[in-house]
């Protein structure tokens, strides 16, 4: 299969990079506030792996809810701080334009058991996604390789190197990480579980 991974530059896509060696690694900046800090982490750890890894510009800050949008609005669709409707759709379609122009077969997302309190993070949504890509291009395929992982987990299947790993960025609020939103509750909470932080 020839595969194309969604870079965030976040734990679990560096880990899913480790672990499946995509043909391509994909860093979407769609006006997220910590779209340069996610840029940098995902093109020093390709190149750490010895990946193939692209960026592209794709703004729709302007649509943009929650802790990554710059526009510090919330809605109340999810309880959830982080919650950006339609988010990983819209990812996940520019991914399937640039996977049919690359002739690449997959797209793989890093969704993880923890996901599935989005409904964007679950196999129902995975499995729509496929069917409706396969509507419309009968090729193309979205798979989630860790979705029965936790991010512990999958950081172990991969047997990446912590030095690599550190590279990581998971805050959704700044490209300092802020220590006080969720993606840096869980990226310090799981580097702890390996000793990197204590």
């Amino acid at each position: 299969m020839s595969d194309l991974l969604l870079m965030s530059g976040g734990l679990d896509s560096t880990a899913l990079a480790a672990l499946c060696k995509p043909d391509l690694c994909l860093t979407i900046d769609y006006g997220q506030r910590a779209a340069r800090a996610e840029l940098n982490s995902a093109t020093k750890i390709c190149h750490l792996l010895g990946l193939k890894h692209l960026a592209y510009q794709a703004d729709i800050s302007e649509f943009g809810f929650g802790d990554m949008a710059p526009n510090n609005k919330y809605t109340n669709q999810s309880e959830h701080p982080e919650f950006w409707p339609y988010r990983n759709q819209y990812l996940i379609t520019i991914a399937s334009m640039v996977a049919i122009k690359m002739g690449l077969k997959r797209i793989l997302i890093g969704s993880v058991a923890t996901d599935f309190r989005h409904k964007d993070g679950s196999l129902e949504f995975v499995e729509a996604m496929n069917h409706l890509l396969k509507i419309q291009e009968g090729e193309l395929s979205v798979i989630a390789p860790a979705l029965h992982m936790t991010t512990a987990e999958l950081i172990e299947s991969s047997k990446i190197p912590m030095d690599i790993l550190g590279w990581s960025h998971s805050c959704h609020k700044a490209d300092l990480s802020c220590g006080q939103c969720q993606g840096c509750y869980k990226h310090s909470g799981v580097l702890s579980q390996f000793g990197v932080l204590r």
